[in-house]
């Protein structure tokens, strides 16, 4: 019997993580939990207006009192500023203008392509961490990893004799618990800064961000997850598992890359390569183009490659997929490519409706001086409680775990949770990039074991496919020790950056001083 076999009924995982499922399903769509948070946010303005509640701003020392938006005026104003709430709502367009290249690159193929080609070229000694780093860097291309990689990975173990559930399982770990790693700036940490310096210059109006400002930390956790997360395939997931014996038909599934593919796989490389050296080129030497004028460096914030940084990603995604399209054939003409991109865009659908519903929570918390208000009075309960430092990161972290096993949405959470807790360990002196970066890794380590991802339905059909037993409960088990080990090392090494004050990413320290 394989030990991929192991649930026979409903054990006491499995009845666990059906009441997680039910409590998770009970919870609102998100469109609908920013509508009611929104609600919420206007009636309790109007409360602690009539209470008179108030703060002094610890940067202009002035006094903020909270301000009530069930007023004449107040009503007028959110009548009135839904249009240019949403207009200036910080993640649309950067998201929207990174989906332009990133869909023409998923639409095209080349993303599929790339993955598949990839791998099935690596040595079978070095499966598992290749299949862990395709996981991890494939979270640059969005949710294509998700559904591309852990049934390539399963078919790929198969051919090389091994359990196809152990790279399955491992590509999963990769692609869902390591999130919030990667080796370039891409779509998260674009999403992630969008809410994040907002927040911030709710108490420190001076504050600059980048999409970059964690990158040096997750370019480390990568390389870190990696060797971690093949250790736990070798270790503790494959010897789970007994020998496959696949059928003659699944012999035939993983098929060699065709030539038109290969062809378009090398000139899109060969052309990222080429966009990727003239962005180096452009910053070096006096003078570089992408540098800051007045400081010369090109990681200032105003630097034109910092500040030029989403509409890099878009280039980068976009020529390379044009030119893996018109090879293969999958784009002809100009037609094609404009409505693959319309296709991308139609995706984002669901996004744009959230975006229209969080834009107006965010204005609204703003305008009522709530923002400022939890965050002052939340920092000084935190100080006066003892809790601050390491400790306080820490738990930070579980805490952006826990919700996550309710709530799927990355960007979703953060929407809520960056108004409050960037302010709030701002004023403690924490630097913003240091919370977004302890969220983020909250947030991707409860990702393989959350029955509330949308990709964990997928994932389990296809491990269905090698045992139509396989169950929520064989699923968990088998991520569990990829959440324990990746918690483990992910926060050491957040707590060596925090204690020797090694910069997250360009301009981005661990502790921020108020101007």
């Amino acid at each position: 019997m394989e030990k991929a076999k192991i649930n026979k009924g409903p054990g006491r995982i499995d009845r666990i993580l059906n009441r997680i499922e039910k409590a998770g399903n009970a919870l609102p769509d998100p469109v609908t939990l920013y509508f009611l948070i929104s609600v919420i946010i206007v009636i309790i303005s109007w409360l602690a207006a009539k209470a008179g509640v108030s703060v002094v701003h610890p940067s202009s020392g002035e006094t903020v009192t909270v301000v009530n938006l069930l007023t004449r005026d107040g009503l007028r104003k959110i009548f009135t500023g839904m249009v240019s709430n949403f207009q200036g709502f910080p993640p649309l367009g950067l998201v929207l203008v990174v989906m332009i290249g990133a869909g023409i690159a998923e639409k095209s193929g080349l993303i599929a392509a790339a993955m598949r080609h990839s791998i099935t070229r690596v040595p079978p000694r070095l499966v598992s961490a290749a299949t862990i780093a395709i996981g991890v860097i494939a979270n640059a291309f969005g949710d294509a990893g998700l559904i591309v990689l852990p049934p390539l990975a399963a078919l790929v173990y198969l051919m090389i004799g091994r359990h196809p559930m152990v790279g399955m399982l491992a590509a999963y770990a990769g692609v869902a618990g390591g999130f919030a790693a990667n080796i370039m700036v891409n779509m998260s940490d674009v999403l992630a800064a969008s809410f994040t310096i907002p927040s911030a210059q709710v108490i420190d109006p001076n504050y600059q961000g980048t999409p970059a400002m964690n990158l040096y930390f997750i370019i480390v956790s990568t390389f870190i997850l990696i060797a971690v997360g093949t250790w736990v395939t070798e270790k503790v997931i494959a010897p789970r598992f007994s020998h496959y014996e696949p059928t003659e038909e699944q012999k035939q599934e993983i098929s060699l890359t065709s030539a038109n593919e290969k062809k378009g796989l090398k000139w899109a490389g060969l052309t990222m390569l080429a966009l990727l050296a003239a962005v180096v080129l452009l910053s070096i030497g006096k003078d570089a183009f992408m540098a800051d004028p007045e400081t010369g460096s090109i990681l200032a914030f105003k630097a034109p490659l910092m500040q030029g940084i989403i509409p890099l990603i878009t280039i980068i995604f976009l020529i390379p997929g044009l030119v893996y399209g018109k090879i293969t054939g999958t784009i002809k003409n100009d037609k094609d490519a404009a409505r693959l991109m319309g296709d991308s865009m139609r995706d984002m659908g669901p996004y744009i409706i959230l975006a229209f519903f969080a834009a107006q929570f965010l204005a609204y918390f703003t305008w009522s001086n709530l923002g400022i208000v939890l965050s002052v009075k939340g920092a000084e309960a935190l100080q006066s409680a003892g809790l601050t430092g390491v400790g306080l990161i820490i738990g930070f972290i579980f805490i952006s775990s826990l919700i996550n096993i309710f709530v799927g949405s990355a960007s979703a959470k953060w929407a809520i949770m960056a108004p409050i807790f960037v302010p709030m360990f701002l004023l403690i002196g924490f630097d913003p990039a240091l919370t977004q970066m302890a969220y983020r890794i909250g947030d991707s380590l409860t990702n393989p074991l959350t029955p509330l991802l949308p990709y964990f339905p997928i994932i389990l059909s296809f491990a269905r496919k090698y045992d139509k037993n396989i169950g929520m409960g064989t699923l968990i088990s088998n991520m569990l020790p990829y959440s324990i080990a990746f918690a483990i090392f992910w926060v050491v090494l957040l707590i060596i950056f925090i204690v020797f004050q090694i910069p997250l990413g360009p301009g981005a320290g661990i502790y921020y001083q108020l101007h």
